[in-house]
């Protein structure tokens, strides 16, 4: 990984890619704008999820349903913000990338596969954990024991989607992002070394004794979201006399 061909070390040394298109210039601001949200997601998602509710401290599938009932609507909403509009977001940013990136075009494409796998698993992860929360809390009203058995297999779904055995999917996708953007030099290098740090805390949480590296994953991720964004918000506006260049090129 640390072995780079000459032609790489050549592209390396590039400050930024040359976008020649203003629909890939807003491409990329559009990169940035996403990128900010998903920062903000996780900022609003784990005080919420970690002390407002505390839901990861439950293990008693009918602690887990009570909570689910007194925080219904509250948790369906947060379940759209954080896992279902943040897979779609995701998404976004994963393609604007894709684009920066082709300058290492086999990296950049496994990368682009891996984010939009990652997107859409937390999409189903939301849409799944929303459902079943409303089937589970009408449950409850009538057969407080099955809806508890119910639950339990529900959440062990969502849960999985959502990574909750450790953010494979999520530091796959930020290594190989990073080291593509090692090679290209498209995105600052120190940048790109946070971004292989929180890969490798990602794919080692994986493993359960390793499994609070998601944790570290997740903090740093906050910051290299946030620092990505305005790395891509930055992308300088094309003017029209190059535009009119690059088309005649």
């Amino acid at each position: 990984m640390s072995v780079l061909h000459a032609s790489d070390r050549s592209r390396a040394g590039a400050s930024a890619p040359d976008f020649h298109d203003s629909n890939e210039v807003r491409q990329q601001r559009a990169g940035g704008v996403a990128a900010l949200y998903l920062a903000a997601a996780y900022l609003v998602a784990m005080p919420y999820f970690l002390i407002v509710v505390d839901y990861t401290s439950l293990t008693d599938p009918a602690q887990k349903v009570a909570a689910l009932v007194e925080h219904q609507s509250s948790m369906y909403v947060m379940h759209l913000l954080t896992l279902v509009l943040f897979g779609i977001v995701l998404a976004m940013l994963t393609l604007a990338l894709w684009k920066r990136l082709a300058g290492s075009p086999s990296v950049a494409a496994a990368g682009g596969v891996v984010g939009l796998i990652w997107a859409g698993t937390l999409v189903a992860s939301g849409l799944v954990f929303n459902f079943g929360a409303a089937f589970v809390a009408d449950l409850n009203a009538s057969s407080p024991t099955q809806a508890a058995s119910a639950w339990q297999a529900i959440d062990t779904v969502a849960d999985g989607l959502g990574s909750g055995g450790g953010e494979l999917l999520g530091g796959l996708w930020v290594l190989l992002v990073s080291v593509a953007a090692l090679r290209t030099g498209a995105l600052p290098k120190a940048l790109n070394w946070l971004g292989i740090l929180i890969g490798v805390a990602g794919i080692a949480s994986v493993i359960p004794v390793l499994l609070d590296g998601r944790y570290v994953f997740g903090l740093l991720q906050i910051v290299w979201f946030i620092w990505l964004g305005v790395v891509m918000l930055r992308t300088p506006a094309i003017e029209e006399p190059e535009r009119q260049r690059a088309s005649a090129r």
